[in-house]
């Protein structure tokens, strides 16, 4: 019976990372498209995504991505048509998949969005305003994080109907916490135009944050130490740590874990709903750790 369930399991894991793979190609083929072309940077990036998974190659569909961008990359499919068939072979497996879940996979799919207009190192004011619109498109996101934190900025971005360098440079670096690009060239040329933009998100820049007889919750994979020894220092500067969310939270210290992929999944958990008690009218300050490791270290 042990066997059996350890099989089962690994049909069900399968099964989730091959479904977590093709809405990370969905999305990055829906971003790759938003301005209507093809760069052979995008392409590269296609073909490091199918070496990234070519542990699935064996399992269907994913013979058939291979062999197709295979071919792309070899010129001997054009290049917009191996979008529109990729595409299509996505949709298709949607269709069959019975363990679907559209709510993950739509925020999945942002991900992949997000990379695929991050592929080829620039972003274009046509595909801002397609985001915009897949956006406005997919408002039942409206409760998880961070399609909020997304929308908010981008419409803040084109309030103004254009999208100059600058917010170009934002948008570069925002995208950049979530998406982990093949690409090594292209990912040190983003690294390098965002170096000065300190992106935090919801997070709070510059938190005025008092100890004393307040609450605090950690998420996330720290950087900076343990989470032990953080709720140490918590507890010798007078604050009290506690390991949920509650409507007695004071402040969501959020951990950097290197991880591109936190922000959709069980880590923005307690995000969430720090970010709906907010909503309900609790003061809950959320606080990226860098921030909050430098405080402490202030008051040490």
């Amino acid at each position: 019976m042990g066997t059996l369930n350890e099989e089962t399991l690994k049909v069900y894991t399968a099964k989730s990372q091959a479904d977590k793979a093709i809405n990370s190609l969905k999305g990055i083929l829906l971003g790759v498209n938003l301005d209507g072309e093809v760069h052979p940077k995008e392409v590269n990036e296609l073909q490091k995504w199918a070496i990234a998974h070519n542990d699935l190659i064996s399992r269907n569909p994913f013979n058939e991505f291979m062999t197709v961008i295979e071919e792309t990359v070899n010129n001997r499919l054009p290049a917009k048509e191996t979008i529109e068939d990729l595409f299509w072979l996505c949709q298709k497996y949607e269709s069959d998949n019975y363990y679907y879940n559209a709510v993950t996979a739509d925020l999945q799919i942002l991900q992949g969005i997000c990379h695929g207009i991050l592929s080829d190192g620039v972003v274009k004011e046509k595909e801002v305003f397609e985001l915009k619109n897949w956006l406005e498109e997919h408002q039942h996101l409206n409760t998880y994080y961070p399609y909020d934190e997304l929308r908010s900025l981008i419409l803040s971005i084109v309030s103004d109907k254009k999208v100059d360098e600058e917010e170009k440079i934002v948008l570069k670096a925002y995208f950049n916490q979530f998406v982990q690009l093949y690409d090594n060239e292209v990912k040190k040329q983003i690294e390098f135009e965002t170096a000065d933009i300190n992106i935090s998100g919801l997070c709070t820049s510059e938190p005025d944050v008092i100890f004393q007889g307040k609450t605090f919750c950690i998420t996330g994979v720290l950087k900076r130490g343990s989470r032990y020894d953080l709720q140490r220092d918590i507890e010798a500067l007078g604050g009290i740590p506690t390991n949920s969310v509650t409507r007695k939270t004071d402040y969501l210290i959020v951990g950097d874990n290197g991880n591109p992929a936190w922000v959709f999944s069980c880590y923005g958990r307690k995000v969430e709903k720090a970010i709906g008690l907010r909503k309900e009218g609790h003061a809950i300050m959320l606080i990226h750790e860098f921030d909050f490791s430098d405080i402490v270290d202030d008051l040490k």
